[in-house]
């Protein structure tokens, strides 16, 4: 991940090699229409190719870049986000759609840029909400235990278990929305972690005010 901008072209797992750009790659400039692209790949792939001689990592990262340009779709959201859906690791994209509301909010808030500091606005709403679901959590495990709690005090018909099987369900269901805080929580961070490297230069009247 790049310090100041904390794009990452892709993911190297899936590559078979190192970060890398797919506009460098296929040696094109990032308004390249679709022609240009198919002929700078056409033009690379013939030397790199293993049957030909070439390397098979470098191969596989010339497909790769290939098939995102040519996909309108993934090279919109790789020209705004810096990210693949289909090679990046999904909790980024997860993190993606967090980070993409609060840059809407900078975008609609009225102040002067350089009047205040975005990216830390923007940690501090990471950092408040990862602590609301924190609070979340601790609230559906109290509620949790008292609910195992009547169903360990619950006398049960022979015929058929109907207040106990509600009350398993209840617990189940809050089992469930434990694990599902606990994962917003798990993409919250990861957001958060995308911010690392950025600063934002206030005005110095700004920096005097505070």
């Amino acid at each position: 991940m790049e310090a100041r901008t904390g794009r990452r072209s892709f993911d190297a797992r899936r590559t078979g090699g190192g970060v890398i750009d797919p506009y460098v790659t296929l040696g094109v400039a990032r308004d390249a229409d679709a022609a240009a692209i198919k002929a700078a790949y056409r033009k690379v792939v013939k030397t790199a190719h293993p049957d030909s001689g070439g390397d098979t990592e470098q191969f596989a990262r010339l497909q790769a870049a290939h098939d995102l340009l040519k996909d309108p779709v993934r090279r919109k959201i790789y020209d705004d986000t810096g990210y693949d859906p289909q090679l990046a690791d999904p909790r980024d994209l997860k993190g993606l759609m967090i980070l993409e509301t609060l840059v809407n909010d900078v975008i609609l808030d009225e102040r002067e840029p350089g009047s205040f500091d975005p990216v830390a606005a923007m940690r501090r709403k990471l950092s408040d909400d990862i602590v609301k679901s924190r609070f979340h959590i601790l609230e559906l495990e109290r509620h949790r235990s008292r609910v195992r709690n009547h169903i360990g005090r619950l006398g049960k018909r022979p015929d058929t278990d109907v207040l106990g099987s509600m009350l398993r369900a209840r617990s189940d269901s809050i089992t469930d929305a434990i694990h599902t805080a606990q994962t917003q929580i798990e993409v919250i961070e990861q957001a958060y972690a995308m911010l690392d490297g950025y600063a934002y230069e206030l005005d110095l009247l700004s920096k005097a005010a505070e």
